[in-house]
């Protein structure tokens, strides 16, 4: 680690973020922050003694809820982002090339797009902090809003690769408890960089199948506008979204009635391993995208479930936006399901 630099490493589940400090100057910025840390990274910053002069999102997540907007107003730091951003939240806009100067350290702004329009990494001494546009192991899918396969393998083989092999690679997600690689690592190992074909690389990040992100709607809301936190939301679905009780989908399950739909909004290996008789399958990531195809009657019934009742409530919130209005959420969800010993199905939708 270079001499001046204050270096802390914050995992959230698979979330990585990083709050890196100027030794000599007490300046400090946060990395890609999430929600439910913003009092460590406060914590941290006053142990060592750092003030916060920038919240750095690498880009518009997807997969979690950033914590800048929240942490820049109580540090009354600017919020950092690539241009391509649509986020009105974002202060500081930057391009590829310039530099974001924290003290004595710099961190040099590499656009690279793929992941996002908006993915950058941030070059810094020893170090890149990669976002999700390069992973360990892994590079960041392509097909959420604004991916784009061909623009990931250009900045993959022309700007990523390029730079020196032991720059430590430390990017926005792991879920196998790892905490950074390098450069020459991933030209190594890596199997995506393997791929060196555009078009094998394009076709291979197509069919990579991979689920949607469960908040993926209030997260990119979220992050998009700087608005409401997830809690908010919920808070403001459960006061707009009615509830079925468990006896009562029961009896109306056991009675056949024809005008109901049980939706398991959850992903499809928790549905089936077990989930309602009858309940059909529409994972919360793809509600939007496919509800009008599988359920083009906007009068059914439908009552939404998921573990533990909170993605259905907000599942219920939006189709009743779309103009679903009879669309209500399971109270208590599979978890009370289960505990109540009623009936359960296995395997795919029948």
């Amino acid at each position: 680690m270079p001499r001046t630099m204050i270096f802390e490493h914050v995992t959230t589940g698979g979330c990585q973020s990083y709050l890196v400090g100027c030794a000599d100057t007490c300046a400090a910025a946060v990395i890609d922050p999430e929600t439910s840390q913003i009092d460590r990274y406060l914590a941290l910053a006053a142990r060592d003694g750092l003030r916060i002069r920038y919240v750095i999102d690498t880009h518009t997540h997807a997969d979690h809820f950033s914590a800048s907007r929240m942490l820049a107003r109580q540090t009354q730091a600017p919020v950092v982002m690539h241009r391509a951003t649509t986020a009105p939240h974002v202060d500081m806009r930057v391009d590829d090339g310039d530099m974001v100067v924290v003290g004595k350290l710099r961190l040099q702004v590499l656009h690279t797009p793929g992941h996002t329009r908006d993915s950058m990494c941030l070059v810094s001494e020893d170090r890149v902090f990669t976002g999700d546009t390069l992973l360990i192991g892994g590079t960041g899918r392509t097909d959420l809003p604004t991916g784009d396969s061909n623009a990931l393998y250009d900045s993959l083989f022309g700007k990523l690769v390029k730079l020196d092999p032991a720059l430590l690679v430390f990017p926005a997600h792991d879920y196998k408890g790892r905490t950074h690689s390098t450069i020459g690592e991933e030209i190594a190992n890596n199997p995506r960089l393997q791929v060196r074909d555009r078009a094998a690389f394009v076709e291979l990040m197509a069919n990579l199948n991979l689920g949607m992100p469960t908040h993926i709607t209030e997260a990119l809301r979220t992050n998009l506008s700087g608005g409401k936190t997830v809690a908010e939301m919920l808070a403001e679905a459960a006061a707009a979204v009615p509830f079925m009780s468990m006896a009562e989908v029961k009896r109306r399950i056991d009675a056949g009635d024809p005008d109901l739909v049980v939706l398991d909004v959850r992903e499809r290996d928790a549905y089936e391993e077990a989930h309602i008789p009858t309940a059909q399958l529409l994972p919360r990531g793809q509600l939007e995208l496919r509800v009008n195809q599988e359920l083009p009657d906007p009068t059914r019934r439908i009552v939404t479930c998921c573990d533990f009742g909170r993605i259905s409530t907000l599942a219920a919130a939006t189709l009743r936006q779309m103009g679903f209005q009879r669309a209500v959420a399971l109270d208590g969800g599979m978890k009370a399901w289960k505990e109540a010993g009623y009936a359960l199905r296995e395997g795919r939708t029948p």
